[in-house]
């Protein structure tokens, strides 16, 4: 059947840290439409789709006190250090329990900052079934210098219960900073860099048979070192059905984390088209409706994911002193919600897809409102993805306030 073939078509287009589906999941639902079974087909997708909405994410964060740890926090939930529901910087840590802060815009995300091995008594072992071990999605060892002998058998201790750890070397800005303000005329960011890493990897190599991963990064520039290699690392080592909650929490700061993002929502959107395709061929079933009416608020979700919502926007416009009104002009999302007739984007469609249904029904009604579904849902999605984009590189687009932002428009646009 042309549908299965497509399907494998369409998810082949994706790196494994982006995919949201398994193997297993794609094959079974090509295994039903094949055999005409629409039933299952959807019975799967909305399995999967339930899967992907709300699978939790634990995140445990251990380290030693002053190593950056709650900079880190805040840093991977995209949040400063004053905000709302951040991770208290700058105090000195006494607490032996761990430590819950949910992901702002989603709550299924949660990062657990745990004391260091260092501070309690616990051996490693304990340690882990004391901080609930089992709870956790993977784990990140932070130091701010050399690993320690506690960083590296906590690292086994996890190994041997079959998790992922990651190392990480915080205040690689401040480091390279020092260097250059002592070395002024040897100076080598590239050379620093790599003792530093060489330095780690001598540590822990008395502890590891191989050579363990470290990533270097900054927590005030996410964009640099190898914050974005943690990232792209975490993505394709997590389950198919988590990456795709990962992938929104992230910060929108590289254009490689929004095509990310991009992708996974691309996905999303298509299992959402086929679910809803499905769903038209079932007689009697009312929820098109339910699906359908409410696609204002599903593009101000995906606003919020691209660092578009109302909030953030507000914060570019204070650092460039222009309006909420004139920032907008720059960009092409707002254009998408201009209304005639006062009748909203989302009621259009659903009457457009009233009117065929109760018209044609049957399979081409699945065609067309497969077809329909999936290019409303992907022309905000590439808008809202290309003005994140746009807005990446500020300077240039508010150059001397300039008129819109009317580069050669994509052929979705047009």
């Amino acid at each position: 059947m042309a549908w299965a073939s497509s399907i494998d078509a369409f998810f082949k287009n994706f790196k494994r840290e982006s995919q949201i589906l398994s193997e297993e999941t794609i094959t079974l639902i090509k295994c039903h439409i094949q055999k005409n079974d629409l039933q299952g087909a959807l019975s799967v997708i909305h399995s999967a789709l339930r899967d992907i909405e709300s699978a939790p994410l634990n995140i445990a964060v251990t380290g030693e006190t002053g190593t950056g740890k709650s900079t880190f926090i805040n840093a991977l939930m995209g949040i400063g250090q004053e905000d709302e529901g951040a991770a208290p910087t700058g105090v000195t840590e006494t607490t032996k329990e761990r430590m819950p802060y949910p992901h702002p815009k989603l709550p299924q995300v949660t990062i657990w900052d745990l004391p260091g091995t260092g501070s309690t008594s616990f051996p490693p072992e304990s340690y882990l079934k004391t901080m609930k071990f089992s709870e956790y999605d993977f784990f990140v060892i932070i130091s701010a210098s050399r690993f320690k002998e506690n960083d590296a058998q906590l690292a086994k201790a996890i190994a041997m219960m079959k998790m992922n750890f990651y190392f990480v070397r915080t205040k690689i800005d401040n480091d390279l900073a020092n260097e250059q303000r002592s070395k002024p005329k040897t100076f080598s960011k590239e050379n620093v860099l790599k003792t530093i890493r060489d330095d780690c990897s001598k540590h822990l190599k008395k502890y590891f048979s191989g050579k363990p991963q470290i990533f270097l990064v900054s927590n005030f520039d996410v964009s640099d070192y190898d914050f974005p290699k943690l990232q792209t690392t975490l993505l394709g080592e997590l389950p198919a059905h988590k990456r795709h909650v990962f992938m929104l929490s992230l910060n929108s700061v590289t254009e490689a984390t929004i095509n990310l993002k991009r992708d996974s929502l691309k996905q999303k959107v298509f299992l959402e088209a086929l679910k809803a395709g499905a769903l038209a061929t079932i007689p009697l079933v009312g929820m098109i409706r339910d699906e359908l009416q409410d696609l204002n608020e599903t593009f101000n979700l995906y606003r919020s994911y691209f660092g578009l919502d109302d909030a953030s926007l507000e914060n570019i416009a204070k650092d460039f002193n222009m309006s909420m009104d004139e920032l907008k002009v720059h960009l092409r999302f707002p254009n998408l919600f201009a209304e005639d007739s006062n009748v909203s984007l989302g009621k259009k469609l659903l009457n457009y897809i009233e009117l065929i249904s109760s018209i044609t029904g049957g399979p081409f009604a699945v065609r067309f409102y497969y077809r329909k579904t999936y290019y409303l849902q992907n022309l905000f999605l590439e808008t809202a993805a290309n003005d994140a984009i746009a807005l990446l590189n500020r300077e240039a687009l508010f150059e001397e306030k300039m008129g819109p932002y009317i580069s050669k428009a994509p052929d979705y646009w047009e």
